[in-house]
């Protein structure tokens, strides 16, 4: 029976499985240098095997990767979701926002919104990120999602760092979801102010 795939939403994305029509542009990112730190660039056949295994995830493990839309305009702005095809120690919360889209927020906003629905629909109670070292974007990302390097945890192949992220009960009503949440408020409305923070 075909695994039926969430559809997430936040303030400005909209997150659903991978279609075919995406396959253009999760081409033209993993066949560049953007893929360096994800074992790229791939030639056209590995690409398309990655992309027909990013679909075939959903239906081995129940899991996987949305692609991420612009709410407003359907543009698609990258992937997150969840990860661990054969030989990964652990479940991974793992994402990739196109070249032309980064700087905006989009990876906080849908990771934070995947993170979310892992542990509180699917019983996930921890989650890692398996960074390249010299990718420091995604260890940024890594840890204003509060994840921390984890050194005792087996990596995939003893090059990659483990990022390990806050528990379910860590994060709930904690000063860090709050916070990830006002980040995210202000990229979607740079005139937010939160209240009782000063007006820079």
């Amino acid at each position: 029976m075909p695994v039926q795939i969430p559809v997430l939403e936040t303030q400005r994305l909209i997150l659903r499985g991978p279609e075919p029509e995406d396959y253009p542009n999760f081409k033209s990112t993993f066949t560049s240098y953007r893929a360096r730190f994800m074992g790229g660039p791939l030639n056209d056949y590995e690409t398309w095997m990655l992309y027909a295994a990013e679909i075939g995830h959903w239906h081995i493990r129940g899991f996987g990767m949305w692609m991420i839309h612009d709410k407003t305009t359907d543009k698609p702005l990258g992937m997150a979701g969840g990860w661990k095809p054969a030989k990964w120690p652990e479940a991974e919360l793992a994402w990739i926002i196109w070249p032309e889209t980064a700087g905006h927020g989009y990876a906080l906003e849908a990771t934070h919104a995947v993170r979310t629905h892992l542990y509180s629909q699917m019983g996930w109670e921890t989650a890692v990120s398996y960074v390249d070292p010299k990718n420091l974007d995604s260890i940024r990302l890594a840890e204003r999602l509060g994840a921390t390097r984890d050194k005792d945890a087996v990596t995939v192949d003893g090059h990659d760092h483990v990022f390990r992220h806050p528990s379910p009960a860590q994060l709930r009503d904690s000063q860090l979801t709050h916070g990830i949440e006002m980040e995210i408020a202000n990229y979607a409305d740079p005139l937010f102010k939160p209240k009782g923070m000063p007006i820079d």
